[in-house]
């Protein structure tokens, strides 16, 4: 089970810099954290002539990364819909340009690692009980199959299926002497 929190920045003149970074130190229940951004809306109070450009930096597998997230100006763009995830942290974004106030929205979830082992005993023991076949069912199913063998068996045997389009009421099919 996730815990889900609001998260919630906001980048102006004074503060162009904010980080996540969550607390990870209680060794005896390990979580992970999850950063998930939304949206980024520019405030009422932002000046209608300059644009207000939103930099997120955080590590990929390599390096670490900057790069623009939201390109946001008054009379043309006030808001943009997001989806970026961050399971590492720390990220930090920066407000490039602008004056502000550019509000970054989303959320925080907690995962705890405990929970997972707990849900994959579950699903291990499912799979499990899933695959012992019951007695009852393989002797239905190898009755089954005893019978329809038999109906084939005395299908081959029988006369010849007559008909037009028919094995048998096609003369092409026979075999001459």
């Amino acid at each position: 089970m996730a815990d889900e929190y609001f998260y919630g920045a906001t980048l102006k003149e004074g503060t162009k810099t904010v980080t996540w970074d969550p607390d990870n130190k209680p060794e005896s229940y390990p979580r992970r954290h999850k950063l998930v951004i939304k949206q980024c809306v520019l405030g009422h109070e932002a000046a209608a002539d300059e644009f207000n450009v939103v930099q997120v930096e955080t590590m990929t597998i390599r390096d670490t990364l900057r790069i623009p997230i939201a390109v946001l100006k008054v009379g043309e763009t006030r808001h943009c819909r997001i989806d970026l995830e961050f399971s590492d942290a720390p990220v930090t974004f920066t407000l490039l340009e602008g004056k502000g106030p550019v509000h970054i929205l989303g959320l925080h979830l907690l995962e705890s690692v405990v929970d997972e082992f707990e849900d994959m005993a579950e699903m291990e023991e499912e799979v499990l009980d899933e695959e012992e076949p019951d007695e009852d069912e393989d002797e239905d199913e190898d009755g089954a199959s005893q019978r329809k063998k038999q109906k084939l068996t005395n299908n081959s045997k029988g006369k010849p299926a007559a008909g037009p389009g028919g094995p048998a009421g096609n003369d092409k099919n026979r075999k001459r002497k």
